[in-house]
């Protein structure tokens, strides 16, 4: 299997190689390129697997990569490495891209080539590229990918009715599918949506979508009903926060 690493630092190329090699033994080779002109003219001639994309390049941002090679043809895997801001970190998990923070770590590396490996072939991600431009250009939100067994999907915000925990999987129930498994455990939705003032995590196996709600039912100990007839529990510390945040819906 091989990968290519595109950073414009040498030493940053030369700590991934070392981290790759002593950690990924599923990679047998690695290529290098300084930019991303050069790297993309690497990734055309050599079809590598998995490329590595340092994102704070001159010139050209990794990010821009979609402006050089046709959605199609994206046919690799994609792990950005980067030192960006919490706000756009935000955004690649939104769209299901991978990432590694820096500085680098074994671990980070080690998970993140293993994950990339395991969705050679079946993430479309030059689906998530394109997602990720509009995200960061316009910074407007209003989508959240969702990694399943058989592939992966956008679904806009305000068609989730709500989220599930199963186990390291999340039961996604939606206002046109009844439901999909992701490969994802809800902390992740917890963490990527906090900042949708629409979710609300009621329970530690639930978040839901605040709009979607149908009713507050006190008997019981108290529970939800969301518009699709799905019954949510309500912990017992989060009954007073919930009953705030209902009165003031509208």
């Amino acid at each position: 299997m091989e990968a290519i690493i595109i950073d414009d630092e040498r030493k940053a190329r030369s700590l991934l190689r070392i981290l790759i090699a002593e950690n990924c033994p599923k990679i047998s080779s690695i290529m290098e390129a300084e930019d991303l002109l050069s790297g993309v003219a690497l990734i055309k001639e050599r079809q590598p697997q998995i490329v590595f994309l340092d994102i704070e390049m001159p010139e050209h941002s990794g990010l821009e990569i979609l402006n050089f090679m046709n959605k199609e043809d994206v046919t690799f895997e994609i792990i950005f490495t980067t030192a960006y801001s919490e706000f756009a970190i935000n955004a690649f998990q939104l769209s299901a891209i991978d990432y590694l923070l820096k500085p680098l770590r074994a671990e980070t590396v080690k998970e993140a080539t293993e994950k990339a490996i395991h969705q050679i072939g079946k993430s479309n991600i030059g689906l998530k590229l394109e997602e990720l431009q509009k995200s960061l250009k316009t910074t407007n939100f209003n989508k959240i990918g969702l990694p399943f067994s058989d592939g992966f999907k956008f679904v806009n915000f305000d068609d989730i009715i709500l989220f599930e925990a199963d186990g390291m999987y999340t039961k996604v129930t939606t206002i046109k599918e009844t439901e999909i498994l992701v490969c994802k455990p809800l902390r992740h939705f917890v963490t990527v949506l906090e900042i949708q003032p629409n979710f609300y995590k009621p329970h530690r196996s639930y978040l839901v979508n605040l709009k979607y709600i149908k009713e507050y039912i006190k008997k019981d100990g108290g529970y939800i009903v969301m518009d699709n007839n799905k019954t949510v529990s309500i912990a017992n510390d989060k009954k007073e926060e919930f009953l705030i945040i209902i009165q003031n819906i509208g």
